[in-house]
């Protein structure tokens, strides 16, 4: 039976895909950070689901990983990069340490994951997955450095698409919206952080926006849909026989999606100020 790695497994669509492919039949790697994480996924799953220990921005770990599965199996049928967080301000005020993480961890991470895995990956003509995100085909105000890394997934996805065709490889980008994940929390408590860290005349400055950015996320987490749905789409991703290069997840991405193709960049300017009070 085929084999995966997905990266970020703790919690919400890495744990959903994690999960689900292992009811499957797989035998998952379900990357984690911490051994609690770890503990929890084996009760949670079956005797298969394997869970490893891989931070994205630790090579050693990384290298580690790819060495259990070689010695195992020798081959690596699916990759699936998840593993991401969100960072977010008004990109003048923002430190620039935030966007350093924002991008080690959601871009330079899954490039080191997806070289050390490719070598395992090529000889099974495997299939390698990226979670983006549709803030990755449209920015939205304060989340520069999210979707800064999202735009980057992006264009990694479609390089390398292009790169392992030849070797009769398929790569996909998942684009979901909004997901029914812990990342509303994460998010309210980076929000929570920036209200005491940004000075005061940031505050003053973007004052509506962070509050209507507040609002948001709050309606966001209530119209989220079940990452389960998109582990579906990853499986689809992993076992089509012609997989999409891209694939849209929610009525809010798929609706985003739309307007991307058909509306200027300044109608959608107009659109993003009117909701997010920046007019």
């Amino acid at each position: 039976m085929a084999n995966v790695l997905i990266t970020g497994s703790s919690t919400g669509i890495g744990e959903a895909c994690a999960l689900h492919l292992d009811r499957l039949g797989w035998t998952v790697y379900a990357g984690v950070r911490k051994e609690a994480d770890a503990d929890d996924l084996r009760r949670k799953g079956s005797a298969k689901l394997t869970p490893v220990i891989i931070d994205v921005t630790d090579q050693s770990q990384i290298d580690a990983v790819a060495k259990q599965i070689e010695a195992d199996s020798g081959r690596l049928d699916g990759l699936v990069n998840n593993a991401g967080i969100g960072r977010g301000g008004p990109l003048e005020y923002l430190d620039l340490d935030e966007w350093r993480t924002q991008l080690e961890v959601n871009v330079v991470g899954q490039v080191a994951v997806t070289k050390a895995m490719l070598p395992l990956i090529r000889p099974a003509k495997g299939r390698v997955v990226f979670i983006g995100s549709i803030g990755g085909r449209l920015g939205s105000p304060l989340m520069g450095p999210y979707n800064t890394s999202k735009f980057a997934i992006e264009g990694i996805g479609h390089s390398l698409r292009q790169e392992l065709k030849p070797k009769g490889v398929h790569v996909s980008i998942i684009e979901p919206g909004a997901i029914d994940t812990q990342i509303w929390d994460k998010a309210q408590d980076t929000l929570e952080r920036l209200r005491s860290e940004l000075p005061a005349i940031a505050l003053e400055e973007y004052a509506e926006p962070i509050e209507t950015f507040a609002k948001g996320l709050a309606m966001n987490a209530k119209n989220a849909v079940a990452p389960q749905v998109v582990a579906k789409v990853v499986e689809h991703a992993l076992t089509a026989k012609r997989p999409r290069t891209r694939y849209l997840v929610g009525k809010d991405a798929k609706a985003v999606g739309t307007l991307g193709r058909f509306l200027p960049d300044r109608a959608l300017d107009t659109i993003v100020a009117k909701i997010t009070k920046l007019s």
